[in-house]
């Protein structure tokens, strides 16, 4: 197995949070770039890298990295990513993989032939909480499934002088706020659930106007809430909201669980805890606890923090890769 030497792509603020993951795992961050030449010299402190380079060829040409994270505005996935697969590097792309269901599907088909790791990073997965429901699922404690249902909440753009390139389709991809949150619910959706989204019936919507860099108000052609209904492929029926214009809420998912026996909700705004619900009592368990270590006998994802500490959003990435390439692909084609 040989040691992870990464190279950070895009400087901003997930840059910063896949280059941290790196070092935590005891992974060796290699390079990094930017495109902007101020961000990529300030970066090598920062996220104490090794070196930086001027452009994003150089970082395909290193021999010495084996692993590239697109950390990048959407529309660069896509490019960036089947480079590095090209070069026969390992890739973690940021969500969404591709702006289209087309080039997600040729990245996967790509990775595949290549026969590299490819993956992209639903970290909301790996709470302890999280796993500590899906192994209650799969454990049977709920009984069968009636209703799936849930949120996810963020206030960023709640004002009309909020604005990010994410709001722009030609850089965000043609959906916001699904494409950008939306897709982390439905994954722990499905993760916990076991069930597979068929069929659904959305609308979305957007609220308001934007002020650009001139101060005039814009019209916005990406949305800012989304609401739907769906089906699973079993046939268990189920409900969500996803918005970016929610006052009061940072950034709040929640899952909830309603089987024939009992129900779990998940609320990300208190990560170490998860509420088990039944008819003769409600309880809530926490993280580090016996009753969560021992649900449904499955061991506990480890975690890197005591209980009782903020949970912590962390990419898990592995300590070393193959030295012959394999392809591990998490969801890639999922947008």
């Amino acid at each position: 197995m040989e040691p992870v030497r990464s190279a950070i792509i895009g400087g901003g603020f997930i840059g910063h949070v896949h280059a941290r993951a790196v070092l935590a795992n005891a992974g060796r961050l290699v390079t990094v770039y930017d495109a902007k030449p101020e961000v990529s010299q300030a970066l090598v402190s920062t996220l104490r890298a090794d070196r930086v380079v001027a452009s994003y060829e150089s970082v395909l040409a290193d021999a010495d990295v084996n692993l590239v994270h697109v950390c990048t505005p959407n529309h660069l996935h896509f490019p960036m990513a089947m480079a590095a697969i090209d070069a026969g590097k390992h890739v973690i792309c940021e969500k969404p993989l591709a702006v289209t269901s087309d080039e997600a599907r040729a990245l996967r088909d790509a990775a595949d032939a290549a026969g590299v790791v490819a993956a992209v990073p639903f970290v909301y997965r790996f709470y302890a909480s999280i796993r500590d429901a899906r192994a209650r699922v799969t454990g049977n404690e709920l009984g069968d499934l009636r209703l799936l249902h849930g949120h996810y909440l963020q206030d960023w753009l709640l004002g009309e002088s909020d604005n990010n390139w994410r709001v722009e389709p030609q850089l965000g991809g043609a959906s916001r706020a699904f494409g950008d949150i939306g897709v982390h619910w439905c994954d722990l959706l499905e993760f916990v659930s076991g069930q597979r989204i068929a069929r659904l019936n959305a609308r979305a919507a957007t609220t308001q106007r934007r002020k650009n860099a001139a101060g005039e108000l814009v019209d916005v052609a990406t949305e800012d809430l989304v609401s739907f209904i769906f089906e699973t492929e079993s046939g268990v029926v189920g409900n969500a909201v996803v918005s970016q214009v929610s006052a009061g809420r940072p950034n709040e998912v929640v899952l909830n669980i309603d089987g024939a026996r009992s129900a779990i909700s998940f609320n990300q705004m208190m990560p170490d805890s998860l509420w088990i619900g039944a008819r003769a009592q409600n309880s809530i368990v926490w993280r580090g606890t016996s009753a969560a270590s021992t649900a449904a006998g499955v061991r506990q994802h480890p975690q890197r923090t005591p209980p009782g500490l903020p949970g912590r959003l962390q990419l898990l990435l592995p300590r070393r890769l193959p030295r012959h390439p394999r392809r591990e692909c998490r969801r890639s084609a999922h947008l």
